[in-house]
């Protein structure tokens, strides 16, 4: 792979694009962007182009500068170009009223109630969802009215997850036709089968199909996107593009963060995972000073990047307060208790995590820092631990194993050997997974009560499922193999909506988009109940004061964000500067607590 070429900048994809595009790679690599980007690229050579967000947390209402209904709806500015969103909740709700609506005439109240409790899970929405992705590869309409399809899809862990769909629901479907699970009647499901085996088919024509990987010149998201690259072609989707976003060369050596901005890029590009080693196409986007929003900007990322003109700084340094001691000292003053960090894919919410596991830890309390995200790389930031800090995870594969064993433990004593293979056939349903790892979480957040418990979650859309599931499940599994569940998932919601027992770290970056999903994220969890503690502002370039004109530019360019979280969002507000050495180990983490450039 050649990473000195003059940049292409998405010319070779636009050039070579296949009828199906998919953009993933890990949260905040710009999976959006540089979607939306070639899809106006695509459509501005005079292609017919669809551009379908299937996250959960799409933001790309706010990248097009137009809204994107639920249906293909044209893009003002951009003939050709239509765009829509996968609204998981839509589909979930849509995907009920089917499976309940012909039995509502006929049975009592209390069974349609009954159903409908079946179909209340999170994996009930991964499935409505997945149905509406399935469709538009299959749909012959979709495919004779576009000339491509392009998908911005979620966060690395949830688009694995939604690529290897079709066979995992094949196979559960051969093995259980008829069945019931948690996700109630399998009656869809079956008669979906045959398109599930055409989307894998689609997914694996690499004349039909190519997964573009996102990444930055940086080695969580190079070492992500290796990961995805190989996870894929198991699956049997080989054709593969890589995309390099926010290359940036210092145009003052004199600035040591501008220096030290370009070695971490030049230093991780030069340890490409394996991966990626073998992918010969490769398209590379410059950092750009302001992210690109609207049509003008997104057309802009694709123009060949010359000489730039000076760069006006109007940016004055705020009164910001670095670092999280100030909120460290009111997190530590009940000597136990819950902390959870959320926010947009790629904010930091792992590292922001570990520096407060740490600085716990440094203040003499036994903490556990945990995550729920499959995707996190929390050992790595935080290290091995120490005598007051505790490291684990929770496993999705562990969980269901041991969740499944102890069903089938308790139920064999009662069941008849048909019996006890239709409950053993049943729990190989994917969403047995969900209901592991749900109770794998309420165990967690249990352990608060007499020691600190730091959690990194997941990315938004994600966090939301496992919280809303504390409703559904608690009345769902109990019906569920005769399980009666735990007393820690019973009083789950209790002490997620206690703020003397739990305390939600909002974090973002000093940009548009993650500042408004995180605005987002807190109304939601108002509505549940759930007031968030504080925000935390990570990577700002404003309190790390920049001399190169491209991050003086971008540090300006936060003021406004800065200000809207301040004035508009939080009650409590911890800015952390971009360090020029990454915040991995005990003591970084500590210097970044500190607010320590």
């Amino acid at each position: 792979m050649n990473l000195t070429a003059p940049s292409l900048v998405l010319g070779g994809l636009r050039a070579a694009a296949t009828p199906y595009l998919f953009f993933t790679g890990k949260g905040g690599v710009g999976k959006t962007s540089t979607s939306s980007a070639a899809a106006v690229a695509l459509a501005d050579v005079g292609r017919k182009v669809l551009l379908v967000s299937t996250d959960p947390a799409s933001n790309l209402d706010e990248v097009l500068g137009a809204e994107a209904g639920q249906e293909p709806t044209p893009v003002p500015g951009a003939p050709g170009l239509y765009a829509m969103n996968i609204d998981p909740a839509a589909a979930a709700a849509q995907y009920r009223e089917k499976v309940v609506g012909p039995y509502r005439a006929a049975l009592p109240a209390s069974a349609i109630a009954q159903i409908e409790e079946q179909l209340s899970g999170a994996c009930t929405v991964e499935i409505a969802a997945f149905n509406e992705f399935v469709a538009l590869l299959t749909d012959p309409q979709i495919a004779a009215r576009f000339d491509h399809v392009v998908f911005d899809t979620a966060p690395t862990g949830h688009t694995i997850r939604l690529l290897s769909l079709p066979a995992a629901w094949s196979d559960f479907l051969i093995t259980n036709p008829g069945g019931a699970s948690c996700i109630g009647p399998l009656a869809e499901l079956g008669a979906q089968q045959q398109r599930y085996a055409q989307a894998m088919e689609a997914l694996a024509d690499p004349a039909r199909t190519t997964v573009v990987l996102v990444t930055r010149p940086d080695t969580g998201p190079l070492e992500e996107a290796g990961r995805t690259a190989a996870e894929l072609r198991a699956l049997g989707i080989g054709h593969q593009r890589l995309v390099i976003n926010g290359l940036f060369t210092a145009a003052r050596q004199d600035d040591p963060l501008a220096v030290a901005w370009q070695r971490r890029g030049e230093e991780a590009l030069a340890q490409l995972p394996s991966g990626l080693a073998d992918i010969t196409e490769v398209d590379r986007v410059p950092l750009l000073a302001v992210p690109p929003v609207g049509l003008f900007a997104l057309r802009a990322m694709l123009a060949p990047q010359t000489a730039a003109e000076p760069l006006t700084v109007t940016h004055v340094q705020g009164d910001e307060t670095t670092g999280l001691g100030p909120l460290m000292d009111e997190i530590t003053d009940g000597g136990s208790g819950l902390v959870m960090t959320m926010g947009k894919g790629g904010v930091g919410k792992t590292t922001v995590a570990a520096a407060v596991a740490a600085d716990l830890a440094r203040r003499g309390h036994p903490v556990t820092l945990t995550t729920t995200d499959p995707a996190a790389h929390v050992e790595k930031i935080a290290g091995a631990g120490s005598e007051n800090l505790r490291i684990t995870r929770i496993d999705p594969a562990a969980e269901t194993a041991a969740y499944t064993a102890a069903v089938l433990a308790q139920a064999g004593a009662s069941l008849d050997e048909d019996a006890l293979r239709l409950m053993a056939e049943d729990l190989h349903s994917p969403c047995t997974e969900e209901i592991a790892v749900f109770y794998a979480f309420a165990r967690t957040v249990a352990e608060a009560a007499d020691r600190f418990v730091v959690v990194d979650t997941a990315p938004t859309g994600h966090t939301l499922l496992l919280l809303d599931a504390s409703r559904g499940y608690q009345r769902q599994l109990s019906q569920q193999a005769g399980q009666t569940p735990p007393s820690e998932a019973m009083e789950l919601l209790n002490r997620l909506t206690d703020p003397d027992y739990t305390r939600i770290l909002l974090v973002t970056l000093p940009e548009a988009t993650p500042v408004h999903e995180a605005a987002a994220l807190q109304a939601d969890l108002n509505r549940a109940g759930i007031k968030p503690f504080a925000w935390v502002v990570n990577q700002s370039l404003a309190v790390a004061s920049p001399l190169d004109p491209l991050l003086a530019a971008k540090a300006d360019a936060e003021r406004r964000y800065l200000d809207e979280v301040t004035t508009e969002h939080a009650e409590r507000t911890a800015v952390l500067p971009w360090t020029a050495a990454p915040p991995i180990g005990t003591e970084r983490l500590l210097d970044l607590a500190k607010g320590i450039q």
